[in-house]
């Protein structure tokens, strides 16, 4: 997969799909809270079945009702397609969660 260059990565941030997500340090980031950390996980249970699916894993952690990720390609060097993909997926899951809050 190749490197997304910083002007298209930058452009899809503007995207309704990845609204919320930042560019930092060559990483797609989103922090997402949610009413407990019963939702929280069960959040990350779905992005991560979703990721395995992909064969593309994000760098997070969890605290409490907090969830932060970021997405990188390693084997890029930075941002690639699946990155975006990734990310769009993850916010389609987060928005019903919210939504309940």
């Amino acid at each position: 997969m190749e490197k997304l260059d910083p002007g298209a990565a930058a452009t899809a941030l503007h995207t309704a799909a990845l609204r919320g997500w930042t560019l930092r340090d060559d990483k797609l980031r989103r922090e997402y809270r949610f009413r407990d950390f019963v939702t929280a996980f069960g959040f990350m249970s779905s992005v991560a079945l979703c990721a395995e699916r992909l064969g593309h894993h994000p760098e997070w952690s969890n605290t409490y009702g907090r969830v932060e990720i970021a997405l990188t390609t390693h084997d890029a060097g930075g941002l690639t397609q699946l990155d975006l993909k990734l990310a769009a997926l993850i916010e389609a899951l987060a928005g019903p969660l919210l939504a309940l809050q």
